[in-house]
């Protein structure tokens, strides 16, 4: 017969643990201990706290704060994940003192860090400055579109909303009379089989009905969602600051995680989540959240002034370039046919159909004297209307006759629309010179303006490489803008953090004095 070793799980066993060699340097688990216990402020954490002389003792901010930024660097982002980590993971254990906070306590210390969020990122950002991490000269802004906690079941207008709960009652009344039918057999005999499907429709219309109530209690507490041009856009019951977003990977509810990077060291500068899918909105708001980050350092307004900035098509528009002119920012926005125009990809073109050339407006001769614009077939554009856009541009409309268009043998290349009867040109005659978007273009269109425009992938998309694959955030699990922008910023803390560990020296920090 075989011998065993003996083992006796009645035996008791004490295993000598020092919760500080837990946290050996170099690690991100002691660049997270030191810079909350040294450089962190969490004064604004203690003010909300009332506990000085009755109510009962409350978890350090700081032990929480190491503990989700911890939890964050590993992908943990369940609150009963992060409870359960602390009672099973020695370095979990290490950073909180085996204090063990239940997942309530995390929940509510993460979905409340609104404004004292702003002030760890700060704090953070001034460590990355004084370890000579910021190269503040060139500079990427892009967006990560991620899921949020809510579903795309529940999105709509007001309108289609409605129609949906009409159809949900529709669907019950149906079920009502099916259950009627089966209540009048049942009567005839099969009680048990009836009976089985009749509990299992009782079941069905009960969900439903739950359904209409949630879709109505909604309509009776809100009104249409509009968006920046003043249409109304889909509204989502669950999350209704979220929204439906086209990614690479098809249309998702969820938000968009904005972050304006410094070429340097890939370091996050500002970070923001926005319940919108169009880039096109965020550059000036993230342009004035990363001016009032850098006042920590003190630089005040000009800052930018002569900085570089890459971003992608989706944000070129009048008033972010408007907003890069202001600034005096080097900026490099392509407009979405920069590519066609690229002679890199002149090659291509035997790939496609060929094109008729579409006449441009420059290729319209105005006639000063007659006040009218002669097109490329000779025939007069004269002029309509006169209008007043706002003080810095008046706009007229020249438009041609019906007749001439309509025989002309040019008319593929001056009209637009297949269904166009005419041409028409509106012109602004009070600009001078092109316009932003004309000269964004020509800066562009230069072998300059390409490569700097070409830095933008190696300087941002590394930091959402890290934030989703590394980092494992791959969806929002919270609701709200004001809860999911904490989630995403924690992240963006840690990634610096990160960046700080590999490239910066915790050694040569001069601690906060209180």
């Amino acid at each position: 017969m075989p011998r065993y070793k003996p083992y006796s799980y009645a035996q008791t066993v004490m295993l000598p643990v020092s919760l500080e060699a837990q946290l050996i340097p170099g690690t991100l688990e002691f660049a997270i201990h030191t810079l909350v216990d040294s450089r962190i402020d969490v004064g604004e954490f203690e003010s909300r706290l009332k506990n000085d002389d009755t109510g009962r003792r409350a978890f350090d901010p700081r032990l929480l704060l190491k503990i989700v930024l911890l939890a964050y660097s590993r992908g943990i982002v369940s609150s009963r994940q992060i409870e359960r980590a602390c009672k099973e993971n020695v370095t979990f254990m290490a950073l909180s003192c085996c204090s063990f906070p239940d997942h309530t306590t995390i929940a509510t210390f993460v979905s409340s860090m609104q404004e004292e969020i702003k002030v760890v990122f700060r704090d953070v950002l001034l460590v990355c400055e004084e370890l000579c991490l910021l190269g503040g000269t060139s500079f990427a802004l892009d967006g990560l579109k991620l899921p949020s906690n809510a579903s795309k079941e529940w999105s709509g207008t007001v309108e289609g909303l409605r129609r949906k709960c009409e159809k949900i009652q529709l669907k019950i009344e149906e079920l009502l009379g099916g259950q009627l039918e089966a209540d009048q057999e049942e009567d005839l005999g099969e009680e048990g089989i009836l009976a089985e499907k009749s509990g299992s429709v009782e079941k069905q219309i009960a969900r439903l009905r739950a359904k209409a109530e949630r879709v109505e209690r909604w309509l009776a507490e809100n009104g249409p969602k509009m968006g920046r041009d003043g249409k109304e856009i889909q509204s989502n019951i669950t999350d209704n600051e979220s929204a439906k977003m086209l990614t690479a990977h098809g249309v998702i509810q969820g938000y968009n995680g904005q972050v304006l990077v410094d070429k340097k060291h890939q370091v996050v500068v500002h970070a923001e989540a926005f319940g919108s899918g169009q880039d096109s909105g965020h550059l000036v708001p993230m342009i004035d959240g990363a001016k009032e980050n850098v006042r920590a350092f003190g630089f005040g307004e000009g800052y930018f002034v002569g900085k570089r900035l890459a971003a992608d098509a989706n944000y070129h528009s009048g008033e972010n370039l408007g907003k890069c002119e202001e600034e005096r920012i080097d900026a490099y926005i392509p407009d979405v046919k920069f590519r066609q125009r690229d002679v890199r990809f002149v090659g291509q073109e035997k790939y496609k159909p060929a094109r008729e050339e579409k006449f441009e407006f420059g290729d319209f001769t105005y006639d000063e004297e007659r006040d009218c614009y002669v097109c490329p077939d000779g025939k007069l554009l004269r002029l309509q209307a006169r209008r007043a856009k706002t003080r810095e541009h008046v706009f007229r409309r020249y438009v041609a006759r019906r007749s001439d268009c309509g025989v002309c043998s040019l008319r593929g290349q001056c009209l637009r629309r297949t269904g166009a009867q005419r041409k028409h040109l509106i012109v602004d005659i009070k600009r001078r010179g092109p316009s932003l978007s004309e000269e964004m273009m020509r800066k562009i269109d230069t072998e300059r303006g390409r490569h700097r425009y070409g830095e933008r992938l190696g300087i941002v998309e590394p930091v959402f490489a890290n934030i989703r694959t590394q980092k494992r955030l791959d969806r929002f699990t919270l609701r709200g803008r004001i809860k999911v922008n904490i989630q995403w910023v924690l992240y963006c803390v840690v990634h610096n953090i990160e960046k700080i560990v590999n490239f910066g020296k915790l050694g040569q920090l001069v601690p906060r004095v209180a």
